[in-house]
């Protein structure tokens, strides 16, 4: 178990040593983002688009109130129909929040499936500002 005990690996993610906070020599991180994907469709009025958001309004308090959260990003894209959330902590908060199953990411993406949202799907990176 890892010495924080929130991680039984502590090079979880491809992220190299979350510990050490890099993934090499000369590639480190003090933040460590979570992405929720999609795609929205045209028909009906944007109906996909608007639901998408419907479920991002109703749970954005939430996602702010997550130890660590740095930042809330939604980017939404007209030509390839993309719908991403980026919720970005601070890498010594993700571990706890990742072992809360990064609440409510489960609520969000089952409710954005249900209103007909493809390619639902989530990543985790590391996000710096340079």
């Amino acid at each position: 178990q890892a010495e924080d005990g929130i991680r039984d690996q502590p090079r979880s993610r491809g992220l190299g040593d979350v510990y050490k906070r890099q993934i090499t020599d000369n590639v480190q991180f003090t933040h460590i983002a979570r992405e929720w994907r999609c795609k929205w469709a045209e028909e009906d009025d944007k109906k996909t688009l608007t639901a998408a958001q419907a479920a991002l309004d109703a749970r954005l308090a939430q996602i702010k109130a997550v130890a660590g959260v740095q930042s809330v990003q939604r980017v939404v894209c007209g030509g390839c129909q993309d719908f991403k959330v980026i919720v970005k902590l601070d890498a010594d908060s993700f571990g706890a929040w990742e072992a809360a199953e990064f609440a409510p990411e489960k609520e969000f993406l089952a409710e954005i499936e249900a209103a007909g949202l493809k390619r639902v799907e989530t990543q985790t990176f590391t996000l710096e500002t340079l």
